[in-house]
């Protein structure tokens, strides 16, 4: 019980201070008593709270410091003097020596109040403890780094054992079944995999069979990353292990197929989306993982600057027309439609969704899953949709002119249409729909605004300043004579030395103008509609890319990707 009053304090000290309200408190305490979480967390991942603002707080509540357990050198004479199990049941790390008591040690912890925990330190290790705030996150991330890999290979070198003792069988469906019920060690290697790639920020698994070992990949902020090579012998227990897990055939080998999972890693629900396609030396799995929570960000987290902000919003006010968005696979389209989807979900308008797949459940929105084997295509599902009665519509991807025409029509019969289409730019955008065939007087009266995106990497606290070169400044538009700093990747054990950590959207905003609509009617191409954009304020991607550069967020090399994909 007085673990709940120590608690309950932090409540009532964000309420002193009138950073959450009463309700929220309630509502914080429920989902507590749901979830076992700390009630600080809680607060955090409800949204009422920004984690910066809550570690200030305790800072200042508890009377201790905060670190980043993951830009510090481990002690590891230390670190091993508890097991893995005990740093992942109390979510702690023993850091190094007290400098000013030798018979007491540092300990990073999530919840610096739990006395147990630092009780049991006490009898499992002799010392003393002081204890030093951490985020759950960041420990999870440093715990997996020393031990993902090795347990891993330890669980995979035990299926591996166990198969040459029980000569596995070879009806792979039979040994699917067989392993849901005896196989734990490979429940267990595949749930790692996957929690490791969510702790390390990795946005895709790649899962790769070979000739004589698997390999395994993250795709972490845009780049591929080798992270294990196991050998061939677990593969198809892991195969079969991932087919159960996402609904697949598990006795279907020779064609490609599509499952979903859903996963709780540290108490946050993922959602993946499964493919599998046969290769000559077995089927190759690649997993998207989406955080349910990823897609219902505030648009002012999406890296959209205050001049981009006001355009943003000014074409969200239209009541009807065509929104598009634009980029390549993996630039953030998606992020940028369900945000805009979130700001106009309101009890007074019908949004209703046509998308293949449905990528994140919103309440409050109608959504329809695209199926062809059941002849619901996004034209088909379109015309229906139109019959009930909406406000806005959302269409994950213009494909065809079919549905190009039908997106067109609802437009201009009153609906707001918001949609993807995988083009470079805005103004290329245009000359694409003319290619689908839809006539250029139809796009100017329909077409609302374009936005063309991409994401970068942002540099790493471990930066470096450097001077800009010539050629940089002239890339940059900067004046040759003017001095310019600009930032470059180094590499540190917090990014896993790839020097960038996370990603940010660059923007290319195109409001359809009066003027803009004279060009597009009387046929103008791509250059002539992005040289008359340009004159009328827009920035282009390289320029957004640039801007970030010049602010030290991302590096040159960045811009130069966007500007040489961007055309």
């Amino acid at each position: 019980m007085s673990g709940f009053k120590r608690k309950m304090r932090i409540g009532e000290l964000l309420l002193s201070r009138e950073l959450i309200t009463e309700e929220q408190l309630q509502i914080a305490l429920e989902e507590k008593k749901k979830t076992g979480a700390l009630l600080g967390d809680t607060i955090v991942e409800l949204g009422y709270v920004p984690q910066d603002v809550m570690i200030e707080v305790l800072k200042k509540h508890l009377n201790i410091d905060y670190i980043d357990v993951r830009e510090i050198a481990l002690d590891e004479n230390v670190f091993k003097l508890l097991p893995e199990s005990f740093l992942r049941k109390y979510n702690l790390i023993p850091l190094y020596h007290d400098e000013s008591n030798t018979n007491m040690i540092v300990v990073a912890m999530s919840d610096p109040m739990n006395l147990d925990a630092m009780d049991d330190i006490n009898i499992y290790t002799g010392y003393q403890v002081k204890p030093i705030l951490a985020m759950r996150d960041h420990i999870n991330s440093v715990i997996d780094k020393v031990y993902g890999k090795s347990q891993a290979n330890d669980i995979a070198e035990q299926i591996k054992q166990e198969q040459a003792d029980t000569n596995a069988e070879d009806d792979l469906a039979e040994a699917a079944r067989k392993e849901e019920l005896e196989n734990a060690p490979i429940v267990k290697l595949v749930n790692s995999i996957i929690e490791q790639a969510v702790r390390m920020r990795a946005s895709d698994i790649h899962i790769e069979p070979f000739e004589y070992n698997v390999r395994i990949r993250y795709r972490i902020d845009g780049s591929l990353r080798e992270i294990n090579v196991y050998d061939k012998s677990i593969f198809t227990a892991m195969i079969a292990r991932l087919k159960i897990m996402s609904g697949m055939d598990i006795s279907e080998k020779r064609k490609p197929q599509d499952g979903r999972i859903t996963i709780d890693v540290d108490r946050r629900e993922y959602d993946i989306r499964v493919s599998n396609l046969p290769t000559v030396y077995g089927e190759k799995v690649v997993m998207r993982i989406a955080s349910k929570e990823g897609f219902n960000r505030d648009k002012k987290d999406l890296g959209l600057r205050d001049v981009d902000l006001k355009k943003f919003d000014n074409i969200l006010k239209n009541p009807h027309g065509i929104i598009l968005v634009t980029g390549p696979t993996g630039s953030g389209k998606s992020t940028t439609l369900y945000t805009a989807l979130s700001e106009l979900n309101t009890e007074d308008v019908n949004i209703i969704t046509v998308e293949d797949p449905v990528e994140a459940n919103i309440d409050g929105i109608n959504q329809v899953q695209v199926n062809n084997k059941a002849d619901m295509t996004f034209a088909n599902a379109l015309r229906s949709i139109l019959r009930q009665d909406p406000d806005i519509i959302m269409i994950g991807e213009i494909r065809d002119s079919e549905t190009a025409d039908i997106a067109v029509k609802a437009a201009i019969t009153g609906h707001l249409v918001v949609s993807t289409l995988h083009t470079n730019s805005t103004a290329s955008t245009v000359t694409r729909l003319i290619d689908m065939g839809v006539e250029p007087y139809l796009i100017s009266d329909s077409v609302v605004g374009i936005i063309a995106q991409r994401l970068v990497r942002r540099l790493c606290t471990c930066k470096e300043e450097k001077h800009a070169t010539e050629e940089e400044k002239m890339e940059m538009g900067v004046p040759l004579d003017k001095e310019c700093i600009i930032y470059q990747p180094v590499g540190c054990s917090k990014c896993g030395g790839s020097g960038y950590m996370g990603r940010i959207g660059i923007y290319e905003i195109m409001p359809i103008t009066t003027k803009l609509k004279h060009v597009i009617t009387k046929g103008g191409d791509a250059d002539e509609i992005k040289q008359v954009a340009v004159e009328e304020g827009m920035s282009s991607l390289k320029a957004s890319a640039a801007y970030y550069v010049k602010e030290g967020i991302t590096s040159f090399n960045e811009m130069m990707k966007v500007a040489y994909e961007a055309g």
